[in-house]
């Protein structure tokens, strides 16, 4: 089996009897026994689970009943739900705490046959643009021994970047799949917020939270898309939108109308070398015939506060069920039971969960909840309009993934620095339409670079068919 194989080249190996399902997963685990001690990107491996799965897929195979994702073998972000298996949110406040049940995404995975390797290290509860606020150690990108893979969801790409797993899912919450996609060199999809449903999923700010897919390539990620997108009983706020054929609908027909922001390509905050890479895009785009017009739009720069003041106000409610009362981490010996609360939660977060904890609170207090909050949602309502009326006159907004590339383990020490890396990505987020990251090229010390495609709610099947062109030319 080939490094980095795509589906349909394990599809292939596995009908024409090259090798079998056992040993493509074996060839994962070897991969994940040499490179994840150096990585970090897996907390837990489930080898023996995924060994014995793979004999009965390939028993499925023999018989003509295998699932449409027979073969493929994912990695799953620590904050989704797997029966019997461990959940922390990358945090030490869920320490000992087993699912009870599966994640709807997850379990649509495993009916098609997809086959679960282990569970991906992440920024604790998902906050986090480094993968560095792990209670269990940073993730490590693959391209550089010092370098971050981005986050949250960096353990999750760097499943697939060093070909630990075919795909993995992670979780976009304002860039959290697109960013470390842009920083490993690999394809990240965010969908339309509702269309995959987020019950099982372990909750950062429940009206920006999305699951994510991670893959080498755009055919991969609209088939998982495929699978796991759609209503479910357990969701009310997932959409009941039907649910394409995305892997038949990747050809991109005909010339498109593109914009780029001018407050993009214009800002301080963007690296020479990925502004380069982005420029020269554009001109490669404008070559084969595209019409691709710089616009304006004014709000971006409200975008990242606007995102920030929402989602740790969602925060502080979401987190507070996390009491030390009915599972996770306890403090020792408290002296009461508000003692216990206290210690318990001061203990069990870490620095930067804590810090947005105590942010939202204090922007939903009733000193602030006018000034901050309600504004910040007026302001979201504004930004998602001005974005759906550019995207009614074209058919995608192109725009850098990431200001920079992947950064130095360490080397961001202030808090709005570290924030400044969601500068791009926060945009689609705030206005919930589906955005995704392709790689482009590499700076000059060899990390990647990556562009951003946004188009309508909803219209995942061009974004990919979009991606695939980008990827492609």
């Amino acid at each position: 089996m080939q490094a980095n194989s795509s589906f349909s080249e394990i599809s292939r190996g596995l009908e024409n009897g090259t090798f079998t399902c056992k040993d493509v997963v074996k060839h994962y685990l070897s991969n994940i026994e040499d490179k994840n001690p150096k990585l970090n990107a897996l907390l837990s491996v489930y080898d023996e689970e995924a060994l014995s799965q793979a004999e009965i897929v390939d028993q499925k195979i023999k018989d003509g009943t295998a699932g449409k994702l027979a073969g493929m073998v994912v990695s799953i972000k620590d904050v989704l739900c797997y029966k019997d298996h461990p959940l922390q949110c990358g945090s030490k406040i869920l320490e000992g705490f087993e699912s009870q049940f599966s994640a709807t995404a997850v379990q649509r995975l495993i009916d098609e046959d997809a086959i679960i390797i282990g569970r991906n290290n992440c920024d604790e509860f998902a906050m986090g643009s480094s993968s560095e606020n792990s209670a269990f150690d940073p993730v490590i990108n693959a391209d550089g021994q010092n370098r971050v893979p981005g986050g949250s969801s960096g353990g999750s790409a760097v499943a697939v970047q060093a070909d630990m797993c075919a795909v993995s899912l992670g979780t976009d919450t304002g860039g959290s799949v697109r960013q470390p996609a842009s920083f490993c060199g690999i394809v990240g999809l965010k969908p339309t917020y509702s269309r995959i449903s987020r019950h099982g999923l372990a909750a950062y700010a429940s009206t920006f939270d999305v699951i994510g897919i991670f893959s080498h390539n755009a055919e991969d990620a609209a088939l998982v898309l495929e699978v796991i997108a759609g209503a479910d009983e357990y969701d009310s706020t997932v959409s009941r939108e039907p649910v394409l054929d995305y892997t038949n609908q990747l050809q991109l027909e005909g010339k498109k109308k593109i914009a780029y922001i001018k407050e993009t390509v214009e800002n301080d905050a963007l690296n020479d070398e990925v502004k380069q890479a982005f420029l020269t895009k554009i001109d490669e785009l404008k070559a084969e015939g595209h019409h691709v017009e710089e616009v304006s739009f004014p709000l971006m720069e409200y975008a990242l506060p606007t995102y920030y003041i929402l989602t740790t106000a969602e925060a502080s409610s979401n987190l507070s069920r996390y009491d030390g009362v009915r599972f996770g981490y306890r403090t020792e010996n408290p002296k009461n039971l508000e003692a216990m609360y206290k210690k318990s939660r001061t203990e069990g977060f870490g620095h930067e969960v804590s810090k947005r904890i105590l942010l939202g609170t204090a922007v939903l207090s009733s000193s602030y909840h006018d000034a901050y909050y309600l504004k910040a949602q007026k302001v979201r309502r504004m930004i998602q309009e001005q974005l759906n009326a550019v995207l009614d006159e074209y058919d995608f907004v192109v725009l850098p993934t990431a200001p920079t590339t992947a950064f130095e383990l360490g080397s961001k020490t202030d808090s709005m620095e570290m924030y400044l890396a969601d500068l791009f990505t926060v945009q689609a987020s705030v206005a919930g339409v589906p955005a995704v990251s392709v790689p482009i090229g590499r700076d000059s010390e060899g990390m990647s670079i990556g562009i951003q495609a946004i188009s309508k709610a909803f219209e995942e099947h061009k974004l990919l068919a979009f991606s695939k062109y980008l990827t492609n030319n």
